[in-house]
């Protein structure tokens, strides 16, 4: 957004997500004014709130799909080809994924060096791919050691595509419900050239596969360790720690850093009056969402 506004870009930036990131490019746009087409599944909705206005002048378009993340990515794909529409660009987006590196910034920065270990649940990927590109320009840096953090990555099973192409484990099928929808991706960039089998690879990772019953009870745990709610895409990430844990795979004394992707969801609601977006049209084609779009 900043770099549309320095560009005097008046473009409508368009976004695919399954609920979380377009709430933050939401409550973004309502405060600067970003015109925004945001594509998320009907599923989603639930996650679509802001704390800000969400007055009729709003320059959102909430654009709900009927299907999943991946067909939300698709149609949302078609769209942004058109004149004046501009793509938030996903993995491929090195800004989001810088925007993402931070976290693994801001560990080194706090503790001096750069983990042992690092922990995220994970959809597409694009996290670790984030936290291992970070890792690298702190080696560059020299100051914060020359080993990259061991990645560890944590799905919510049977929906794992990534957990399924990693471990070479046959795919169970998939479930309409999960523990958190926001991890399931059908077509992560996984085996593209410095994707998630890339960030792997280099460094020697592991990815989890987490039960919605394995997931719950570490949510419950960090939640009653720590005095502050998370989401439960999260609780899938604590699960991974535990096992790792209990495995002997990570040791008490080494350096992790735990990605909580999400959460304090019960403390803002005593702070804050939640304004629920509601859905401007429901699509299921590319062709329908380039007919409102254009009729706006």
């Amino acid at each position: 957004m900043q770099r549309l506004k320095e560009r005097g870009d008046n473009s409508t930036l368009v976004v695919a997500s399954a609920g979380n990131t377009a709430r933050a490019f939401a409550q973004l746009a309502s405060l600067t004014g970003q015109q925004l087409a945001l594509f998320v599944p009907e599923k989603a909705l639930h996650r679509m709130w802001i704390t800000t206005d969400n007055s009729e002048s709003s320059p959102v378009n909430l654009i709900c799909v009927n299907g999943d993340y991946a067909d939300s990515i698709s149609i949302a794909e078609k769209v942004q080809l058109l004149p004046g529409f501009t793509p938030e660009g996903g993995a491929r987006n090195i800004a989001r994924r810088d925007g993402m590196g931070t976290v693994m910034l801001d560990a080194a920065l706090a503790t001096g060096r750069i983990p042992d270990h690092y922990f995220q649940a994970v959809g597409s990927g694009t996290g670790g791919i984030s936290a291992w590109e970070a890792s690298m320009r702190l080696i560059g840096d020299g100051r914060f050691g020359s080993m990259p953090p061991r990645l560890h990555l944590a799905q919510n099973i049977p929906n794992a595509p990534i957990y399924y192409a990693w471990t070479g484990k046959e795919p169970s099928p998939a479930m309409p419900e999960m523990f958190d929808d926001v991890l399931f991706n059908r077509r992560p960039p996984y085996a593209i050239p410095g994707g998630v089998k890339d960030a792997l690879d280099a460094t020697n990772g592991r990815v989890y596969g987490i039960t919605d019953d394995e997931a719950s009870k570490a949510k419950r745990l960090f939640e009653k360790s720590e005095g502050i709610d998370i989401l439960n895409a999260p609780g899938v990430a604590v699960a991974a720690l535990v096992k790792a844990l209990q495995s002997g795979t990570i040791g008490h004394e080494e350096v992790i850093l735990l990605n909580v992707t999400g959460g304090g969801i019960s403390r803002l609601k005593e702070d804050f009056s939640l304004s629920v977006m509601k859905c401007d049209v429901s699509v299921s084609s590319a062709e329908e969402a380039v007919e409102f779009l254009e009729g706006r």
